[in-house]
């Protein structure tokens, strides 16, 4: 019986030789944020003007744009499509060379019985083990239920690419790998942007929400990682985590020891995560690191599982937010910006977890590119904006003008409790259009001038 170094050997290829499995009219699947090809994707850009109407699925690019895209702009030969905008995405759409996939993140596996499986799968793992395993990293999310369906599997070794522990379908075996290609691109460090004294203001504002023994969820941005900071130099005890990602201030709250994970229900003691996007001290801290458990997305983001743990606290970004508590965070207009993600899956689950809460979190205002400031309050979406969570599902808003919850408001109370975040500036004009859509009272309280003047 041969070792599995043996079988390492004789499935390693050239990235050349790997993407001769490509052939034309099919579908390829790319892997996810950073478990995306990186040598794999050059090869086969430069396959161009043999193959004709390859499809590639993958989400939240991170290592620049891929060179299929940059070697067709015709999109004769290649057509890139992502569950997922992150800047990278959301560029190639502007130029037409990426197309968006509405989904549901929780439910992603099952897409696969509606669509065509890949063809071909490509992948980046860690170097093998000696048990003959090679680790997803960073991305257990749907990696391998979608290499399961794949007819060939291609994965990419990196070792700069952190050994993560998981719950469950965290690796591949060799024995399940028809190619090996080696490869060592450095792990692109997400920065950490500066927080606004809005986004200071925000976190501020949910941070006495947030009681001891919480599960949290935090997303990627500038305000939840100051809001991580805080959490960090709070009082908070026992703080547990279940999230669709890791980020670094999760890696701030542990280190501060306000996160224990002893009162979660489930997973007691791990941080839970499906994904990890941030500097080299998250790199760092979950390679081989027991306190860490890496699950596939069905379990992360159901929110039937989310709601086994008491007092989830969800915390995600939107866009904007109409005056009937409509939530857009994916487009504005039919521009898309970014991706469904885990909000609704976080937001359903914080729900149905006994004190759950479930925030949205924006700026109140934008300025737009002539310099002219606008509401993010709306009256109701611009046409072609895509509702995230729907009216009847959101729980939480913040602004830096305070937090309400909407659960059980009817619409009158709802369109007071929005304007009352909204800015100063375009309180009155929401109350015109609010009276003009017949959702404003008599007895509706305009804000007063302490609410109005922060």
């Amino acid at each position: 019986m041969r070792t599995y170094m043996e079988e390492y050997k004789s499935k390693l290829v050239t990235a050349d030789e790997a993407v001769k499995a490509v052939k034309s009219d099919t579908w390829i699947d790319y892997g996810t944020f950073m478990g995306q090809v990186v040598e794999l994707d050059k090869a086969l850009a430069k396959r161009k003007d043999e193959l004709r109407n390859v499809k590639i699925r993958s989400a939240a690019r991170v290592m620049g744009p891929p060179a299929v895209c940059m070697a067709d702009p015709t999109k004769e030969h290649f057509i890139f499509n992502s569950g997922h905008f992150t800047v990278v995405d959301r560029r190639l759409s502007d130029y037409g060379l990426a197309y968006y996939i509405p989904l549901l993140f929780r439910d992603i596996e099952s897409y696969h019985q509606y669509t065509e499986h890949p063809d071909v799968a490509m992948i980046s793992v860690s170097p093998m083990d000696k048990h003959g395993f090679f680790n997803f990293g960073l991305n257990n999310v749907f990696s391998y239920a979608t290499l399961k369906k794949a007819k060939t599997v291609i994965v990419e070794v990196n070792p700069n690419m952190p050994y993560v522990y998981g719950g469950h379908q965290e690796c591949i075996h060799i024995s399940e790998v028809d190619y090996i290609v080696e490869a060592n691109w450095p792990l692109l460090p997400i920065p950490d942007l500066p927080p606004s004294d809005v986004d200071k203001k925000i976190a501020e504002l949910i941070l006495p929400h947030i009681e001891d023994g919480s599960c949290i969820q935090l997303g990627i941005g500038a305000l939840p990682n100051f809001l991580g900071k805080i959490i960090a130099e709070s009082d908070l005890k026992d703080l547990g985590v279940h999230s669709e990602m890791l980020c670094d201030s999760f890696v701030d709250m542990y280190e501060s020891g306000r996160i224990t994970g002893r009162r979660k229900n489930i997973d007691k003691g791990k941080m839970v995560f499906t994904f990890a996007l941030g500097s080299q001290k998250l790199y760092d801290f979950i390679d081989r690191n027991p306190v860490v458990a890496s699950y596939p997305v069905l379990y992360t983001n159901t929110p039937h599982i989310i709601a086994q743990n008491d007092k989830v606290v969800s915390i995600n970004n939107a866009l904007e937010v109409d005056l009937f508590g409509q939530v857009a965070a994916e487009s504005s207009g039919p521009r898309h910006i970014s991706g469904t993600g885990g909000q609704v899956d976080f937001i359903e689950g914080a729900a149905l977890s006994r004190g759950g809460k479930a925030f949205i979190a924006l700026q109140s205002t934008y300025t737009d590119k002539n310099g002219e400031l606008k509401s993010r309050i709306r009256p109701t979406l611009e046409p072609g904006t895509i509702v995230t969570t729907t009216r009847s599902t959101v729980m939480y808003l913040v602004t830096e003008y305070g937090v309400t919850c909407l659960r059980g408001m009817s619409t009158w109370e709802r369109a007071e409790a929005l304007i009352n975040l909204a800015h100063p500036k375009f309180r009155e004009e929401l109350i015109r259009e609010a009276q003009r859509m017949n959702i404003w009272t008599p007895s509706n309280k305009r804000p007063t001038v302490a609410q109005a003047a922060i």
